[in-house]
């Protein structure tokens, strides 16, 4: 297939032969626990390279096994989605948290450090802080939006570092990442004999407005339930990379159990075509409410990338890494927690939830739901306030927005 094919319409295409398949237009439902081998050599071989005991060959295709290991919907998904971000590979989980969790298991053993930015995800940051050290694993955070030096300095008190960890723009305070700087750290660590690797979670920009490979991404992961299935109607979540790299984390993921489901996998597929224009209306309809969050009296500050009062670094790693600032804003009210509540039981139109990138509008308190795992110090330090509330604008009519929270703002 010509490599000028845009990724919009490679995704309608990609990894599916109809004609296998009855000649549905679209993909059927392989719901199946296990599948039948040709011969015995097919299936040794399939094990073998399902188990991790001889690596996959170039342009080889292992038969199917199971549905732990691998099924037709979900590798039809891992075809598709690395579309935009460029990437060679991927693997598809039952969870954000699957991918997250999988990967960093493949590759961190006991006595090695993990560097990454504060905050992250919350449940990130309870397998960083609170999971990984059982294994004496070692983790250390760094300010999101740390410059190279910064991570650098932080990086020379630690020894055996593996993984530089960023998530850009940070969950919840949307502060971007430097992943150039990442990269340039993660390489001046690496030894001929192991490479430090850099994983991205790009789930607030999605694949349409940022691209982590550019910047020298060994792994970029995704929560699937956001953006890429886009309706809260599923959970899933993505690892890409090189072919080297996720043939390793399948093998993991096979053992512990983590792939997704056919009917999710399913899912995603009917997804993924409207991926691109749903993000691309989504950051529409909320630039609108940026703009009245920026000129409400009763609102503190407003986080958005790109803004100035991001600071100027901030904006130009926007305009360095981001082709678009996406639908996830963080705003602080006048007050403390009791007017960030007010406003939360005032809106109508915004659905009170933690999660985000659905077609409908979320909002929600990050100090109390998403991060509340954190000690009151730690969302200090990772600027998480009492007053901050978090927003993932969806498809909504954005004028019938606009007013709902203008109504709920005023009575602050």
């Amino acid at each position: 297939m010509s490599k000028s094919i845009k990724p919009q319409t490679l995704i309608f295409s990609k990894g599916y032969d109809p004609h296998l398949s009855e000649g549905a237009a679209f993909p059927p439902v392989f719901r199946t626990s296990t599948f039948l081998f040709k011969n015995a050599q097919e299936g040794k071989r399939a094990f073998e390279i399902a188990y991790g005991l001889s690596p996959k060959k170039e342009g080889e295709i292992p038969a199917l096994i199971y549905t732990r290991v691998n099924n037709p919907n979900v590798e039809m998904v891992e075809d598709r989605v690395v579309a935009w971000d460029g990437m060679e590979s991927a693997a598809l989980f039952a969870s954000g948290m699957g991918a997250i969790a999988s990967t960093c298991l493949t590759f961190l053993r006991p006595g090695d450090t993990l560097l990454f930015s504060d905050p992250v995800y919350g449940g990130t940051e309870a397998l960083f802080r609170h999971v990984l050290p059982q294994f004496q694993i070692k983790t250390v955070p760094f300010a999101a939006g740390a410059t190279k030096a910064e991570i650098e300095k932080l990086a020379s008190d630690q020894r055996n570092v593996r993984v530089v960890y960023m998530e850009s723009p940070a969950n919840p305070t949307i502060v971007l990442n430097d992943l150039q700087a990442g990269r340039e750290v993660a390489d001046a660590l690496s030894t001929p004999e192991r490479k430090v690797l850099l994983m991205v979670d790009n789930t607030f920009m999605g694949p349409i407005f940022s691209q982590p490979k550019k910047f020298g991404a060994d792994v970029v992961l995704y929560s699937a339930t956001k953006f890429i299935g886009g309706h809260s109607d599923l959970v899933a979540g993505v690892a890409m990379g090189s072919q080297q790299l996720i043939d390793q984390i399948k093998v993991t993921r096979t053992l512990l159990g983590s792939n997704s489901d056919p009917e999710t996998a399913w899912l995603i597929l009917r997804s993924l075509g409207t991926l691109q224009i749903r993000m691309e209306k989504q950051q529409e309809n909320a630039r609108k409410i940026v703009d009245l969050l920026r000129e409400h009296p009763k609102v503190e500050r407003v986080a958005y990338p790109g803004l100035p009062e991001m600071g100027e670094r901030q904006v130009e790693l926007f305009r360095k890494q981001s082709t678009g600032p996406g639908s996830l804003i963080s705003f602080c009210v006048k007050g403390g927690e009791a007017e960030a509540f007010r406003v939360l039981d005032a809106v109508r139109e915004f659905k009170l939830a933690v999660s985000l990138g659905g077609v409908e509008t979320l909002i929600e308190h990050p100090g109390t739901m998403t991060h509340s795992d954190m000690t009151k110090d730690e969302q200090a330090r990772a600027g998480i306030t009492e007053n901050m509330i978090r927003i993932s604008v969806g498809l909504e009519d954005v004028d019938d927005l606009v007013e709902d929270l203008r109504k709920a703002l005023d009575l602050v």
